[in-house]
């Protein structure tokens, strides 16, 4: 992590999850920014609007769960990325995992999956071995990809849903919660059911 002092950018309720995380590492956070709290969070300071000048030296996430919203938000951030990685996480010392991203309570990252930057892997969401999850990407609790799965940015991923090997789930795409995908999933589609099928297509995010 290089400097333990770690920024969160969002105060909301994913942000308590992604606190939590951090203090089980033994970061030392140091402010929350979000301009809907203020107060403070778990004993951390909320600050209201993100201020560029504040302690340049820490660390920073992107604590929000929307995809498009955390992106925008990472976009504007200038503070160098920090990743967050739950003590409770098995992951292969042969996987990857890129700065800013947030690996939760009871997740499993296997051999050779690379994890991209600003990604969220939810509580006990699974990612198998050779697989490729794009930035920006959102597994939610209890996903299964198994392996050589690739998702790709921004995708959101639903709780408990099921991907079978060599799938691939397209950019920005959405796979509903219990979804069991059988087959790839295109760009911006809504897929959901047993087996997935697609009932419409997202709006491209600004």
């Amino acid at each position: 992590m290089g400097t333990n002092d770690v920024i969160l950018q969002g105060g909301g309720e994913h942000a308590r999850v992604v606190l939590d995380s951090l203090l089980a590492q033994g970061a030392n956070v140091i402010a929350l920014f979000d301009p809907k709290f203020s107060g403070t969070l778990f004993g951390v300071p909320q600050r209201g609007a993100y201020d560029r000048s504040f302690r340049a030296d820490a660390h920073a996430i992107v604590a929000i769960g929307d995809n498009a919203v955390r992106k925008r938000v990472a976009e504007d951030t200038i503070h160098r990325f920090t990743s967050t990685v739950h003590p409770s996480v098995v992951m292969s010392p042969f996987a990857e995992v890129g700065p800013g991203s947030m690996i939760l309570q009871g997740a499993i990252i296997q051999a050779q999956a690379r994890i991209g930057e600003h990604v969220i892997v939810n509580t006990g969401a699974q990612v198998d071995h050779d697989c490729v999850v794009a930035d920006f990407v959102h597994l939610a609790p209890g996903v299964i990809l198994c392996g050589t799965v690739r998702v790709g940015q921004g995708a959101f991923i639903g709780a408990g849903a099921t991907i079978i090997p060599g799938k691939k789930v397209g950019a920005w795409a959405t796979v509903g919660a219990g979804a069991v995908v059988l087959d790839d999933v295109p760009e911006y589609a809504v897929v959901v059911g047993n087996p997935a099928r697609v009932i419409k297509y997202n709006t491209p995010p600004l």
